[in-house]
């Protein structure tokens, strides 16, 4: 008997409930794509973010009673809205299991989780209080062109690399090189090595260099030969480097967006084809009517 109610379940559950939900959830799930890609809907949510960071900012001033109360409903409810938004942004996914294979996706869903841990009284509230601060990141997530730059600067990554190595070897010899020459004139400056990179570090970023190079001029009058070669190597050589590497990323990124958005030329040549085919279709079928016409008229 209850193998016959399970079959009878089932056939009633693949038959008459399944087609009924199937329309309702893709009715759902349209709606609340329309809702995603809807500027306003992401204006509200770039300002929710904007209104964590400052509820963030607040909390570390001296507050009132009251003024602690308001943080508190601010925080309850940017957790129900970031928790709404993202609940949308799941439905209305195509491919679910592609949710999650991207990383921001990944990264706005494990803030909202940990955001849900109350903070008074809680074990976690301080891990809890840490990733309320990276809410902000969230910004990156929604607003595409901070995507891009992001993702423009993980992947100059392994090419960047290779130029910290050639600069990390000029401050090594130029460090020996002043610690070989200067260690005499200022041992707190040029004593070992590992003391010379920091001066050399200070010498690129433009902090008070001039007054470590006119200390050694009086030892050593042609010693500017020294710091001005370093400064053009690292401060201008290597910083356009970093530069034109960057940009050079983010050019190829702009171009991933682009091809990702607009139609290539492969896909124009695929749709003119299937518009020749079409109307060859319906020239044929016009012709084979008016054959048929015309045959019916003779038979007449």
């Amino acid at each position: 008997m209850g193998v016959l109610f399970r079959y009878s379940y089932d056939v009633i559950y693949l038959h008459i409930i399944l087609p009924m939900k199937l329309p309702m959830y893709d009715a759902l799930k349209s709606s609340l794509n329309k809702l995603k890609n809807n500027k306003i809907f992401e204006l509200s949510v770039v300002a929710v973010i904007i209104i964590s960071a400052l509820e963030i900012g607040a909390k570390t001033f001296e507050l009132t009673d009251s003024a602690i109360s308001i943080t508190d409903i601010l925080d309850v409810f940017i957790t129900v809205f970031f928790l709404f938004e993202l609940s949308i942004r799941f439905i209305a996914e195509e491919n679910k299991k592609e949710f999650f294979k991207q990383g921001w996706n990944i990264f706005d869903t494990l803030v909202v989780i940990i955001s849900l841990v109350p903070i008074n009284d809680s074990e976690m509230a301080l891990l809890a209080r840490l990733v309320r601060v990276f809410r902000v990141l969230r910004m990156v997530s929604v607003v595409p062109e901070l995507r891009v730059l992001i993702n423009s600067l993980v992947k100059a990554l392994p090419q960047l690399g290779y130029v910290v190595l050639l600069m990390f070897i000029i401050f090594y010899i130029y460090a020996a090189i002043g610690s070989f020459l200067f260690s005499a004139i200022n041992p707190i400056l040029w004593g070992d090595i590992a003391i010379s990179m920091l001066t050399l570090f200070r010498v690129m970023t433009f902090e008070d260099w001039t007054d470590v190079q006119y200390e050694t001029m009086e030892v050593y009058p042609y010693s500017w030969i020294f710091y001005l070669t370093f400064i053009f190597f690292t401060a201008f050589a290597f910083l356009n480097m970093v530069i034109g590497i960057v940009v050079n990323v983010m050019e190829e990124e702009h171009a991933l967006m682009r091809s990702e958005t607009e139609p290539s030329m492969t896909d124009l040549h695929n749709e003119i084809q299937e518009l020749k085919t079409i109307l060859l279709e319906l020239k044929v079928e016009s012709k084979e009517e008016s054959i048929s016409e015309t045959s019916i008229e003779t038979d007449k």
